[in-house]
C-alpha cells in the first residue's frame, strides 16, 4: 500500500473525485507526487454526499492501493448548482460588471442581477430564488448614495437569512452596517469593488465570497458533514480552478483554461491582452476572468449543446461533425452516461465537449466593433481580448478523459470576420491529464510549492 499524505475531495454535479497525493523526500528534498484518482458518482439524490465521497475513497483505496487513514482531507465543491449568488449594482456598465466579475472569479453561479434601485418585484424574485448569498455593490467611492441605501433598506426586508456583501461605495458603509444590525442578515462588509472609474478593485470581493462560502453555506445534502472531515474550507470549485491559472500564469504567461463539467462549462483566462487593442477597450477587464455556462453541461444540457451548436437534428444519428464533416452515428443525444463506456457513449460526448468549447469560449471572447461618433468612424474593444494567449489548458472530464481534448482545443472555431477576440491559432495545447487543476487550486495557499509542481508534473511542463 502507498501511503498518502494530502486528500483532495472535488463534489461535483455528477462526479465526485478524490486525489491523493505523497511526499518524497530525498537527500532532505521534498518532492510531491501524484498517486491515484478514486471516482464515484456524486450522490445528491440519495439526500448524502459523503456516500459519494466514501465511495471515491473506496475506490482510491482497492484500484490504486492508497493508504488514507487518517490522512489530512481538503475538499472543493459545486454539487448542487454550486455557489448561486444574486448581485445588485448602480449601474450596467460599472459597478454591476465589476461585481459580476468578481463573483464568477470567486466561483460563484450568477442567478439574478439588478441595476439601479430595487422594486418589490426584484426582491419577491429573490425570495423565489432563495440564493446562497447576495452581494450589494454601487457607485464609486464618494459618489452616489441614495440608491445604495434604498437597495440596502429593501434587501435587509428580505424574509431569508441570506449572508449579504457589502462592495460599494465607501462613503455609505456605516449606514449599510447600521441597517443590517437591525436585521437577521450576517453582513460581510468589504472594498469597494469600483471604488473609482475604469478601477476594478476584484480581489477583496472573491476573497470574502469564498469565505461566505465556507462559513455560512451548506450547497447539497450531507455537506455538513464534509465540512466536519476536511482541514480549512470547503472551495467553491471554479474558484479552486481560477486559483491554479493564477498560478500558473506566474509561471508561464497569458493562458486560457476551459473546464468541461457534467453542468456547465466554465472558462478561465489570465491575460491583460495585447497592447495595440488595450488602447481601443471601452472599458476595463479584469487580469483574471470567469464566465460560467451553465446551459452547456455535457450531462444535464445535452439537448441545449445541440440546439445552441446550430445542427438541426432530432438525434445524433442525423448529426455532422462540425470539424470532420462526417456522419454521426448513434442513438439519441440527450442519452448520456455521466461516466460514457461504450464507444457510442465515448463519440457522443466528445460531440457535446467540442461544441460546448466552441460556444464556451466565444462567449468568453471580446468583439472588436465599429462606433460611430463626433469624429466619425472608429474600433472599438468589448469584452475579454485573448489574442495574447499562449497557452490553452483543458480540463473536467471530457477534455481529460476522452482521449481528443487536444484536438478539441486546437480546432476551436475560428472567426472568419476577424472580429472575435480568440486566442492565437498557434497557442500551445495543455491538458491536465491528472485531472487535479481544482486539486492543486485547493492546495494553493497552504501547500504552494507542491500545487506548482503536481500541476506542471500534469500538464506535462518541466
Amino acid at each position: 500500500m502507498k501511503k498518502a499524505d494530502v486528500l483532495v475531495a472535488e463534489i461535483g454535479s455528477t462526479i465526485t473525485k478524490l486525489s491523493a497525493f505523497g511526499l518524497k523526500s530525498s537527500g532532505g528534498v521534498s518532492k510531491p507526487s501524484f498517486l491515484g484518482q478514486g471516482i464515484a458518482l456524486t450522490t445528491v439524490d440519495e439526500g448524502d454526499v459523503t456516500i459519494g465521497l466514501l465511495g471515491a475513497m473506496d475506490d482510491i483505496s482497492s484500484r490504486f492501493k492508497v493508504e488514507i487513514e487518517g490522512v489530512k482531507l481538503m475538499a472543493s465543491s459545486s454539487a448542487a448548482g454550486g455557489l448561486k449568488m444574486t448581485i445588485h449594482g448602480l449601474t450596467t456598465d460599472m459597478t454591476l460588471k465589476a461585481a459580476n466579475e468578481a463573483s464568477l472569479g470567486a466561483g460563484a453561479v450568477i442567478a439574478f442581477t439588478t441595476v439601479g434601485k430595487m422594486t418589490d418585484e426584484d426582491i419577491e424574485e429573490i425570495e423565489e430564488l432563495s440564493p446562497k448569498l447576495i452581494l450589494l455593490a454601487g457607485g464609486v467611492d464618494y459618489g452616489e448614495r441614495e440608491i445604495i441605501i434604498k437597495n440596502a433598506q429593501m434587501l435587509s426586508s428580505l424574509n431569508q437569512t441570506t449572508p449579504i456583501i457589502y462592495a460599494g461605495n465607501v462613503s455609505v458603509k456605516k449606514e449599510v452596517e447600521r441597517i443590517f444590525d437591525k436585521s437577521p442578515h450576517t453582513l460581510f462588509v468589504c472594498e469597494n469593488v469600483y471604488p473609482r472609474i475604469d478601477e476594478l478593485n476584484l480581489k477583496p470581493v472573491k476573497e470574502i465570497i469564498q469565505r461566505a462560502f465556507s462559513e455560512h453555506i451548506v450547497n447539497a445534502p450531507g455537506m455538513e458533514k464534509i465540512k466536519e472531515m476536511v482541514t480549512g474550507d470547503v472551495m467553491p470549485t471554479p474558484g479552486a480552478v481560477m486559483a491554479a491559472s493564477e498560478m500558473l500564469y506566474d509561471e508561464i504567461g497569458d493562458l486560457m483554461t476551459v473546464d468541461v463539467g457534467g453542468a456547465t462549462t466554465d472558462v478561465h483566462s489570465v491575460t491583460p491582452g495585447s497592447a495595440k487593442l488595450s488602447k481601443m477597450m471601452v472599458a476595463p477587464e479584469p487580469l483574471a476572468k470567469r464566465t460560467v455556462e451553465g446551459d452547456l453541461g455535457v450531462f444535464y444540457n445535452a439537448e441545449n449543446i445541440l440546439k445552441q451548436s446550430g445542427i438541426n437534428i432530432n438525434g445524433i444519428g442525423d448529426g455532422i461533425d462540425r470539424a470532420s464533416g462526417k456522419k454521426d452515428i448513434g442513438e439519441n443525444i440527450g442519452d448520456v452516461m455521466p461516466l460514457p463506456v461504450k464507444d457510442i457513449e465515448m463519440k457522443k460526448v466528445q460531440l457535446l465537449c467540442r461544441w460546448a468549447v466552441d460556444l464556451a469560449v466565444w462567449r468568453h471572447a471580446g468583439d472588436i466593433r465599429v462606433a460611430y461618433g463626433t469624429y466619425g468612424r472608429n474600433e472599438v474593444v468589448e469584452g475579454k481580448d485573448l489574442t495574447a494567449v499562449s497557452s490553452i489548458i483543458g480540463t473536467g472530464g471530457a477534455l481529460t478523459r476522452l482521449g481528443n481534448g487536444r484536438d478539441i482545443l486546437r480546432s476551436i472555431k475560428r472567426d472568419p470576420k476577424k472580429r472575435k477576440l480568440l486566442p492565437p491559432k498557434d497557442a500551445e495545447i495543455l491538458i491536465d491529464n491528472h485531472y487535479i487543476m481544482a486539486a492543486v487550486g485547493v492546495m494553493r495557499d497552504s501547500h504552494p510549492h507542491w500545487a506548482l509542481t503536481l500541476l506542471n508534473m500534469s500538464l506535462g511542463l518541466k
